[in-house]
């Protein structure tokens, strides 16, 4: 009792600490637009709001602009170190996370499961209070969301979801940023869900009605998303004027829509259901076919790696294609998560339109 007490009291001290200087970089001014998110938890885009996931877009904007485009050094993060466990392995969380980290001045560290077991050789709350004692920050990517709940609940740190079975915010933060550097705003369009129901429709789910987003979902029969989420995101889709549509048609969900997305249809741990799962999502491929019942202003995305069945290679490869853009942009938007959880740094870029 004591020990979570203090966990609080820490975790409000770091949300309201002192303002500092870094390099001529002023990081402690006060934020233009009152969002503060120093010190919590990226766990589900669930837990936060509209204007706070708008503002971590922003930032993600900034730095790209000032890091990439002008060519500024920004060492935000230096003396501030991040530990990465990594249950399932992956490319771009680990890259964008490690070089993102790295260029803001940090120090991470990578844990595999050749490293740290969760909850097996040591339990959750006394792995959450030992690297809360030699990190800043702590980005997982692990099996089950519950574990990242306990990490969450015991840790004086933030605690960041880099994947788990339930949601993957990261990934829709970088999807929702390349979106809108390519409309120009995120505002009324419709976004055409076409495959699994899983982690990262979730996430989308907990938060496209939050931007004035329709969403139009097909999955097979069987591979429905969570009912929980299902029924929060009709809440979110009432409160923001939006429309929500659950479908088993593929064609009729990319009918009109100005994104199509896609994800693997067997994600880690789903092997042994290949078979199964192949033959479930047979004609949910997406094709020129769907897209000429989309938009006409349609795009693609889909969060890689992709294999031929979820998407043949004339859209894949087409123009119209935003997958490697979207992939880039899960450098500077996990650089912005880390920059908004633990510093005081304020935009200086013209906060673009959502």
């Amino acid at each position: 009792m004591l020990f979570n007490l203090r966990i609080l009291l820490n975790k409000a001290a770091l949300r309201n600490g002192h303002s500092f200087t870094v390099r001529n970089y002023r990081c402690g001014q006060p934020l233009q637009n009152k969002v503060q998110l120093k010190g919590r938890d990226l766990l589900t885009l669930k837990n936060f709001t509209g204007e706070e996931i708008k503002y971590m877009l922003w930032l993600s904007a900034d730095l790209k602009y000032r890091i990439k485009q002008k060519g500024e050094y920004l060492p935000l993060l230096q003396g501030k170190s991040l530990g990465m466990i990594f249950e399932k392995r992956s490319t771009r969380t680990r890259l964008s996370t490690e070089t993102g980290f790295a260029l803001l001045g940090g120090h991470p560290c990578f844990l595999t499961t050749q490293d740290i077991h969760l909850g097996v050789n040591e339990s959750l709350m006394d792995t959450a209070r030992v690297l809360s004692s030699m990190t800043d920050a702590v980005l997982a990517r692990v099996y089950k969301q519950s574990d990242l709940d306990i990490l969450a609940k015991e840790a004086s740190i933030p605690i960041i979801n880099g994947l788990s079975d339930l949601y993957h915010p990261i990934q829709i933060l970088a999807d929702y940023l390349t979106l809108q550097e390519h409309y120009g705003s995120l505002k009324g369009l419709t976004l055409s869900w076409i495959g699994d129901g899983n982690n990262i429709l979730h996430s989308i789910m907990m938060s496209a009605a939050k931007f004035g987003m329709h969403l139009q979902v097909a999955t097979p029969k069987g591979y429905e998303p969570d009912p929980s989420i299902t029924k929060l995101a009709e809440q979110y889709t009432k409160e923001n004027g939006t429309k929500l549509s659950l479908m088993n048609d593929p064609l009729e969900a990319a009918r009109g829509g100005n994104v199509l997305i896609t994800d693997t249809w067997i994600s880690m741990g789903q092997e042994e259901e290949k078979k199964k799962r192949l033959q479930a999502f047979q004609g949910y491929q997406v094709t020129m076919k769907m897209a000429k019942v989309a938009a006409s202003d349609w795009t693609f995305l889909h969060c890689l790696p992709r294999k031929p069945e979820e998407v043949d290679d004339e859209v894949f490869y087409s123009p119209r294609s935003l997958v490697f853009p979207e992939a880039e942009n899960r450098k500077w938007t996990i650089m912005a998560v880390m920059v908004s959880l633990l510093t005081d740094y304020s935009p200086q870029l013209q906060k673009p339109k959502f």
